[in-house]
């Protein structure tokens, strides 16, 4: 089975960047879209960005355009997410995803078209 293992959550201050990890445990043939989701205490998950294997075409939320940065290493799959200019508002645990099932590439941030997941990372952003 698939395993994703996001790693460089951390605390910060309001301002302040932080870069998240994600390496899968293998490389499965569904891996040509990875996106980054997050989700706050008592709101529904939410897609960052995302990002195609071949392309590095990317997308990003509105709430994350221009400060942060989505990028994959394909020799190891592995996944990242630069984020700067951080605020309280971004503060959630952070997934890593992939195993898309979309077929329309607007319907990217949606949760429900990815068959696998990491355990999350906290990010927390003080004011």
């Amino acid at each position: 089975p698939q395993v994703l293992m996001e790693s460089g959550g951390g605390s910060v201050e309001a301002g302040g960047s932080l870069r998240l990890s994600c390496t899968p445990s293998t490389y499965t043939h569904d891996m040509y879209f990875m996106a980054w989701f997050r989700q706050a205490p008592g709101k529904e998950r939410e897609g960052v960005a995302g990002i195609w294997s071949r392309s590095h075409d990317t997308r990003y939320s509105d709430s994350v355009q221009g400060r942060f940065t989505i990028s994959r290493e394909n020799a190891q799959n592995t996944l990242y997410l630069h984020m700067i200019s951080l605020k309280p508002e971004d503060t959630a645990i952070y997934f890593c995803a992939t195993g898309s099932t979309f077929t329309n590439a607007d319907d990217w941030a949606q949760a429900d078209k990815y068959r696998h997941w990491g355990q999350g990372t906290q990010v927390t952003v003080s004011s």
